[in-house]
């Protein structure tokens, strides 16, 4: 089964309030009930977890009526949710053989828990919802995990590959992602991401799907039999509603209790003192604002690009953007420049120093590299550069997603703004994320090699980024989108497998010199989690590691 291989003014103010009644109106619910209340996401959740899409609202939905078999609290700590305890080497747990490079992880689940029809949940389903990923969705962890052997209902080890190593073993089965599915209730026989099971859902968390109206609503209702104790809140309606400003409205009219990652402008409006909600972000940084830079030529992957391969044009491209304005004017403060990948403990004392916003200098190393204005048009051409035919014009296109909504569609012309200032046209465009990030196989335009600039958000969830770099910068990963491959790089990212800390934490600096000096994408800006919650919702902690329903089952209502 194993093997190597994200009275105008009050007209359209009167309408929104009518369309947040209907749609409210739609649920079924009350969000005032003081049992109940409602979440508020854009769109359905094709699945309820990440692995079928990564919405970030299908996690969240998956979080309430599933379990895993470990996760990650926002401060970082890793604890058993399904396992009695997280394994070691101290405690037994992990075994690992110096001389062999070889480790084995044994888990030992709880006995308490039990699906919503009543089956047990045992070590089967663990393997089970394995060896169904590994078949039909994939991990990381796959390519690294030989077998796993059942030894008893309650417990399992995992055998890794001789001389492969993986240091996320604490968290491979939990974190977003991984949830535990029933062997007894889901088909083997189908694929992992057309399951019938995935659309009625049996529980094993604090809530059970009671109700799916597409483009409508759900609606969860407690778990009687949840094995830490019924929760609180006894039903949770999930309001689809597309409109950011409906959403706003909601909110702010007591019809919402958690708008799910609200635009700046709401988040705003959130902090003000006496609105019937509130902001409430995580303890640490979780997204980074990319641009991704296409290094091939678009739809070749064998030709490097006229002008994005030359390291130097990315270093300028990179200096010439006025990243603190970009922060201050379109999203509103909320944000803190970054420039590595790297930024989070234990790696944030690598020491990388902060790129210089100098367009002055972004234009000496354009002509440097042969990339001269000639003509007098304000647009730069090829004149003894490198990496391109001689009058080779430097413009290229230049993507975000739309879903994001106005704040990056400002940052985008912002940033076509500081490169026109130094010779760089772009043509602008906006690309649903569900074309943007498709598989290749579906005409992705980022797997296929089909755009050369794209500007969108992502960064590693949990406690480790090795998966995560291997994902986007290893040069044999069909991630990889920019075709970007170095073999220092890929040298560093590989000797971040290993369970020694101090050889991970070296090796995790030594790739960020490597990544700040090839600028294979340009980091922006980090951002924290963040969340409108109504002043009525208690206990909600939105997590840099985990989905903001991670502890549903502790919230309460009250004043």
């Amino acid at each position: 089964m194993f093997q190597k291989t994200h009275l105008k003014k009050l007209a359209i103010m009167v309408i929104i309030l009518l369309m947040a009644g209907l749609l409210f109106g739609c649920s079924g619910g009350d969000g005032n009930d003081e049992s109940s209340i409602t979440i508020l996401i854009p769109e359905n959740p094709v699945a309820f977890n990440g692995l079928v899409t990564d919405n970030g609202y299908s996690q969240a939905l998956g979080e309430l009526i599933m379990l895993s078999v470990s996760e990650a609290d926002p401060y970082g700590n890793i604890y058993g949710e399904l396992a009695t305890e997280i394994p070691t080497v101290e405690n037994g747990g992990v075994i690992f053989d110096e001389d062999t490079w070889s480790m084995t992880v044994t888990w030992t689940l709880r006995q308490d828990v039990f699906w919503s029809d009543g089956e047990q949940v045992t070590a089967d389903d663990v393997i089970f919802t394995a060896n169904k990923i590994a078949e039909d969705a994939w991990q990381p962890w796959v390519d690294y995990v030989e077998t796993i052997e059942k030894i008893d209902d309650f417990t399992f080890t995992i055998y890794f590959w001789e001389g492969y190593i993986y240091p996320d073993y604490a968290l491979m089965f939990g974190g977003e992602d991984f949830f535990v599915y029933p062997e007894h209730y889901c088909d083997g026989e189908q694929n992992f991401q057309e399951w019938d099971c995935e659309t009625n859902p049996l529980s094993s968390g604090p809530y059970i799907l009671d109700e799916y109206v597409s483009n409508d609503h759900l609606t969860f209702i407690a778990n009687p039999d949840y094995f830490a104790g019924e929760p609180e809140i006894k039903t949770i309606h999930v309001q689809i509603v597309p409109e950011e400003s409906v959403k706003k409205v909601m909110m702010l009219g007591g019809e919402g209790d958690l708008h799910y990652w609200p635009a700046e402008n709401a988040s705003e409006e959130y902090k003000i003192e006496g609105n019937l909600a509130e902001y409430v972000k995580s303890p640490t940084e979780r997204w980074t604002m990319y641009l991704i830079p296409n290094l091939m030529t678009r739809g070749d992957r064998d030709t490097p690009h006229p002008f994005l391969s030359d390291v130097n044009v990315r270093r300028a491209l990179r200096m010439s953007i006025d990243v603190d304005t970009i922060l201050e004017t379109t999203f509103l403060g909320y944000g803190v420049p970054q420039w590595t990948d790297l930024f989070r403990s234990p790696w944030d004392g690598c020491e990388i120093p902060r790129p210089e916003f100098n367009p002055t200098a972004a234009a000496v190393l354009l002509e440097e590299a042969g990339w001269t204005d000639s003509d007098g048009d304000g647009v730069r051409e090829c004149n003894g550069c490198l990496t391109a035919e001689e009058g080779y014009v430097m413009n290229m296109e230049f993507a975000i997603y739309a879903e994001y909504g106005e704040s990056l569609e400002l940052a985008q012309q912002l940033i076509a703004e500081n490169w026109l200032d130094i010779g760089l046209s772009t043509d602008l465009e906006i690309i649903e994320g569900a074309i943007m990030w498709a598989s290749a196989e579906e005409g992705g335009l980022e797997e296929t090699g089909e755009f050369e600039m794209d500007m969108w958000d992502d960064g590693y969830p949990g406690l480790d980024p090795s998966d995560y770099l291997w994902t986007y910068y290893y040069s044999e990963s069909e991630w990889n989108y920019g075709m970007y491959a170095n073999e220092d790089a890929d040298y560093y990212i590989d000797e971040l497998y290993t369970l020694y800390d101090e050889d991970r934490l070296w090796a995790g600096c030594e790739l960020a010199k490597v990544l700040d000096e090839d600028v294979p994408w340009i980091n922006l800006f980090s951002t924290l989690e963040q969340h409108g919650v109504s002043t009525r919702l208690n206990g909600v902690l939105p997590s840099a590691n985990d989905s903001v329903t991670w502890n549903a089952a502790e919230w309460t209502i009250g004043d």
